[in-house]
């Protein structure tokens, strides 16, 4: 099958109706008219490139830190009421 030519747009409309649709590649690949296996060296080039950064990693650890420290309150809280003993 002879090759269309390729722009951003069509390569992220493609990998959204695979990723977020659930479009099976096989009927991508007959849609939009590219091999299969392109598709599929798109997709693993998108799960690459799709690398949290450091600075968003701490964001989230200390989120869930402190998540955690709200969930353990709650819960502490939750066995008190059930004791019926005043929380400090």
């Amino acid at each position: 099958m002879p090759t269309p030519s390729l722009n951003p747009e069509i390569r992220a409309k493609i990998i959204s109706a695979i990723k977020d649709d659930g479009m099976p590649i096989a009927e991508a690949a007959k849609t939009y008219n590219f091999k299969e296996d392109t598709i599929r060296k798109w997709l693993r080039s998108s799960i690459d490139n799709a690398h949290t950064s450091s600075s968003e990693l701490y964001r989230l650890r200390k989120e869930n830190q402190l998540l955690k420290e709200i969930i353990g309150s709650l819960m502490l809280e939750r066995e008190a009421s059930k004791k019926n003993i005043p929380r400090p």
